[in-house]
């Protein structure tokens, strides 16, 4: 399929673009804030995610937190640390209390996590909103009402994007690095499909000197950059990752090198600190996917769904497995959305269910 198939331009600010399913469309917000126009009723909601050290995690947890204020029920963060195990048995834990007051939005840590997850919650006819990682057969509309709605982000469109912008860094010629995230992560698949995709369109022109995964890991990232800096040395010319975590690892070990802006980098998340740095010219790119409006809106349409606002089982697929939004973030545009989306607090409706929904799911 053609690049111009995966990306439209959006009115959101100039030369942005969004990327959702094979033809994104929609408006980005950031953490601003409209209340719903809801009553607290006594529900209990929490978010399962990787970490609060991860800055994505920490943007998701503060949506949910928001939306959970503002209809006055409890929330908690139930964090995984990446341990499948520790995250099926804290649900599980959060279960045994809120029963079928349960509301959930859930990253699950692995593919075939989500199965006992939403399985857990059904049987307590709880509600829950799965984000990212699912296997292909299972789907919503298979649980009734209980299992609200899998949102997904098209990571291949994501992955393609920041590679072209990355082999522009350097003109086109030359040989990358790559980051990869957990292997068996839907987004890491996607997004390393988007890189490989395009190296093999450069007919020769960009070569891969190494690809390792770094499990969204910093720490991991700056460790590995270190060895392929001593490794490759001038031979590298970007250094491509699949998220803006390993991105940032990765730019603390050129800092360490005195190498920043030498080497451009990519990412994906579109985390404050990746923002600043494609602001800074030491990152060629992010793609924003507004962490705080997946918290929240994941646990909205939970929330709407406990109190009989609708009913999923009577809404078509598209709004029970769908693409969201995201948006490219390049040092063109750079400027226009940090006044925007961080100096800038554009609200963010949470009765608007379906707004920023890109199309429904596709597989194989």
């Amino acid at each position: 399929m053609d690049m111009n198939d995966f990306m439209q331009k959006a009115l959101v600010s100039r030369r942005r673009f969004i990327i959702g399913s094979a033809l994104g469309v929609g408006a980005l917000g950031s953490p601003g804030l409209v209340r719903p126009a809801l009553s607290a009723t006594g529900y209990s909601m929490a978010s399962s995610i990787r970490s609060l050290s991860n800055a994505f995690h920490a943007a998701w947890n503060k949506g949910a937190e928001s939306f959970a204020q503002g209809v006055g029920d409890p929330h908690s963060a139930l964090v995984t640390e990446g341990n499948s195990e520790k995250g099926i048995a804290d649900i599980k834990a959060f279960l045994a209390k809120a029963g079928d007051k349960a509301i959930l939005g859930v990253d699950p840590n692995d593919s075939p996590d989500a199965r006992p997850i939403v399985e857990a919650v059904a049987s307590v006819k709880g509600h829950i909103v799965t984000v990212w990682n699912k296997p292909d057969d299972l789907h919503p509309w298979d649980f009734g009402d209980n299992y609200v709605a899998h949102m997904s982000f098209n990571g291949v469109p994501a992955g393609e994007q920041t590679a072209k912008v990355l082999f522009e860094s350097f003109g086109g010629e030359g040989a990358i690095v790559a980051l990869g995230g957990i292997p068996s992560n839907v987004s890491a698949i996607e997004r390393k499909a988007g890189l490989m995709k395009m190296i093999e369109g450069s007919n020769g022109k960009v070569q891969l000197l190494d690809f390792q995964d770094a499990d969204w890991d910093s720490a991991k990232a700056n460790n590995i950059v270190a060895a392929w800096l001593t490794r490759f040395g001038s031979e590298i010319k970007g250094i491509w990752a699949a998220n803006d975590g390993m991105a940032i690892g990765a730019l603390e070990a050129l800092r360490a090198e005195g190498l920043t802006g030498q080497i451009q980098i990519t990412g994906v998340d579109g985390t404050k600190d990746a923002v600043q740095a494609v602001k800074n010219k030491e990152m060629a790119a992010t793609v924003d996917w507004d962490p705080f409006w997946i918290g929240g809106i994941a646990l909205s349409l939970g929330h709407h769904t406990a109190t009989g606002v609708f009913t999923p089982s009577k809404e078509p697929q598209e709004h029970r497995e769908f693409y969201g939004t995201g948006a490219l973030i390049t040092q063109d545009d750079v400027e226009d959305y940090w006044r925007n989306n961080v100096e800038g607090s554009p609200e963010v409706d949470w009765n608007d269910l379906w707004g920023r929904i890109s199309g429904q799911i596709r597989y194989g």
